[in-house]
């Protein structure tokens, strides 16, 4: 009979610690609770039982308030972006909407033929720049579709570029350039979309243009079994260029701003190659900044596309 009561107290004792443990852990946990709710910290809940349920409550818990956290993280990290997409959206559109209506009173003003002629003529440039930015817009937004996929068909890669490339010759003359080029002599036939590949060539020639001085180059050639194009321009002085970011929208080694680019040609650029699984890289050589795609070429390149 003495050993019955005796292991009954045991028991009830143990049950009663195990009870005792079980609320102050609870209380603790539950302290812990309010104050990472009041304050944004890095602080966890601990567990000072040796009880598997309770500590695996707590690992539990402390998962996901550091899901939570990474993803409280990354969405202040979106809306900083957005705040800064609108921002240099806002300035982009003002500017060229500033300068029309600055245009038009000196249109409406003017008693001169000549000179309206030479406003319509510049309000007219304005007008195609910013269809150009809206268009700029438009495509950026279709590169952030994980969905949207290319049409491509095999075609021959190296007509496609020399025929994008000739529709900038008044673009060179204007600047005063005379491009280096380096063409290969062989049809360069790639699975590819010809709108998109024009594009991206377009866009490399564009930003050429828009940070060259005096210098620039464009070379085509069949290497490693894929189609690769280099576009190369001397950089300005004060234009310095972060490798990491040149690919991000909005980005511009022009910290004023004075230029007329819409930071999205690059980042259009890359979204494109991506889609016709092709590579593009950007780097920084003996002052010469230098923009390479790679597109593989489809089997038997020896024929025509």
């Amino acid at each position: 009979m003495i050993w019955v009561v005796l292991i009954v107290t045991i028991l009830f004792l143990s049950v009663l610690i195990a009870f005792v443990q079980y609320r102050r852990q609870i209380k603790k946990n539950c302290r812990q609770l309010q104050v990472m709710q009041k304050h944004s910290s890095n602080q966890r809940l601990t567990s000072e039982v040796p009880y598997k349920e309770v500590n695996e409550l707590v690992m539990r818990v402390n998962d996901i308030c550091n899901r939570y956290q990474e993803e409280s993280i990354i969405i202040e990290r979106n809306e900083n972006n957005l705040k800064e997409a609108i921002a240099n959206l806002s300035h982009d559109i003002r500017t060229p909407l500033t300068s029309l209506d600055g245009y038009v009173q000196l249109l409406v003003m003017s008693d001169s033929a000549e000179e309206k002629e030479h406003y319509m003529q510049i309000i007219q440039n304005r007008i195609s720049s910013l269809k150009e930015l809206l268009e700029e817009l438009f495509t950026y937004t279709k590169m952030q579709d994980q969905n949207y996929e290319l049409s491509c068909v095999k075609m021959d890669g190296r007509q496609c570029i020399c025929e994008t490339l000739l529709a900038f010759y008044e673009d060179f003359e204007k600047r005063g350039l005379e491009p280096e080029v380096s063409f290969c002599e062989e049809d360069l036939p790639i699975m590819a979309n010809e709108v998109a590949l024009r594009r991206v060539i377009q866009n490399l020639v564009k930003n050429a243009l828009e940070h060259g001085t005096n210098r620039l180059g464009l070379t085509l050639e069949k290497k490693h079994d894929k189609l690769h194009f280099c576009c190369y321009n001397d950089k300005k002085e004060t234009e310095i260029i972060d490798i990491d970011k040149i690919f991000t929208r909005f980005y511009k080694g022009d910290k004023a701003r004075t230029s007329t680019s819409t930071g999205l040609g690059l980042a259009i650029a890359k979204g494109l190659v991506d889609r016709l699984h092709g590579d593009i890289h950007a780097s920084v050589e003996d002052e010469l900044f230098k923009i390479e795609i790679w597109i593989p070429l489809c089997e038997g390149s020896g024929e025509k596309a």
